[in-house]
């Protein structure tokens, strides 16, 4: 998405029309998705006036997933309809800029729920881990904020790095839009790849180290229960933990080896085989999500409750 190409004019053929209809029924799908997600947690927050810190995560991890897809449905009927119009100053560097800023605010937002689960259902009797479970009400706001933060830092960056690019390696007409393009991948998109991959590792390392964690206290909590042989309710939860960190680690691997793949064609200046890589990953919002409301009892009852309703209208309709 990120390389700069030749204008073409816009014309909508049935391989375009093809794929703006897989990307907005990927897109809009998984935006439904999150948007339940917010609203429901919108809901609880306006009955009860506050939020646990579960339900912090889930309510920014869902914003930021409803506008990262928003952001790259724009981008993508850009590329497939109007590709001259997307090199009109500053279009190209504002979408890149909010696509990297949503994108790694999903990524951290969900490295922090991961984070979240580890510390909350893991247990340990470190005084440092005790400091952490007692202080993690405290810990989640700071987690966010960081999250925030780093990726309004990293979408500054990348807005720069774009700028930079197409101020150097194009050139334009008088109306803004690019009459030429010789862009130089090496030497300006590589950055911008290095710090997707920067994202990917610090988020993966955090939900493996978690998974480890967890997977080493349910080892743990095992033995001890096989030696006293009692029951404990805590058993199901390192279960329900380490499921949900399992969804996180196979999203993560996914999307990792799609970033490899990318950075591999870029350079070969495959377009097709990186939009087929990008419609592989916007199916994970969407679909990780929809994970994550059935293993959350609230979220789930609640959707079980609405879906029959929304269901029996379009069939009357």
């Amino acid at each position: 998405m990120e390389a700069c190409h030749p204008p073409e004019q816009s014309n909508v053929t049935s391989y375009a029309a093809t794929a703006v209809a897989i990307v907005t029924l990927e897109t809009f799908a998984g935006m439904w998705i999150n948007a339940f997600i917010v609203s429901v947690i919108c809901v609880a927050w306006i009955k009860r006036k506050t939020l646990n810190s579960n339900e912090k995560i889930l309510l920014f991890l869902g914003s930021s997933r409803f506008w990262y897809l928003c952001i790259a449905w724009v981008f993508s009927i850009f590329i497939i309809i109007y590709p001259n119009h997307l090199y009109v100053h500053p279009i190209f560097q504002l979408l890149n800029s909010a696509h990297s800023f949503f994108n790694f605010s999903n990524l951290w937002f969900s490295a922090s729920l991961c984070v979240f689960y580890c510390i909350k259902i893991a247990s340990f009797r470190n005084s440092f881990f005790i400091c952490l479970k007692v202080k993690i009400d405290r810990i989640v706001p700071c987690l966010l904020l960081g999250s925030v933060l780093s990726s309004l830092v990293i979408g500054t960056i990348v807005y720069n790095i774009m700028d930079k690019a197409l101020s150097n390696n194009c050139n334009f007409t008088r109306q803004g839009r690019i009459s030429k393009a010789s862009m130089r991948k090496d030497q300006f998109f590589l950055p911008h790849y290095f710090m997707l991959g920067f994202g990917y590792a610090t988020a993966f390392t955090a939900v493996i180290l978690s998974a480890l964690l967890l997977l080493f206290s349910l080892w743990r909590h095992k033995r001890n229960m096989q030696t006293n042989s009692t029951k404990d309710l805590s058993m199901d939860a390192h279960i329900k933990a380490m499921k949900s960190i399992l969804s996180f680690f196979i999203m993560y691997s996914i999307n990792f080896i799609c970033l490899i793949l990318t950075l591999i064609y870029a350079m070969k200046n495959e377009n097709d085989v990186i939009f087929l890589i990008f419609l592989i990953q916007y199916t994970f919002p969407g679909v990780h999500s929809l994970i994550l409301i059935f293993s959350n009892p609230k979220l789930k009852n609640t959707l079980l409750r609405i879906l029959p309703c929304v269901i029996c209208k379009v069939c009357m309709r």
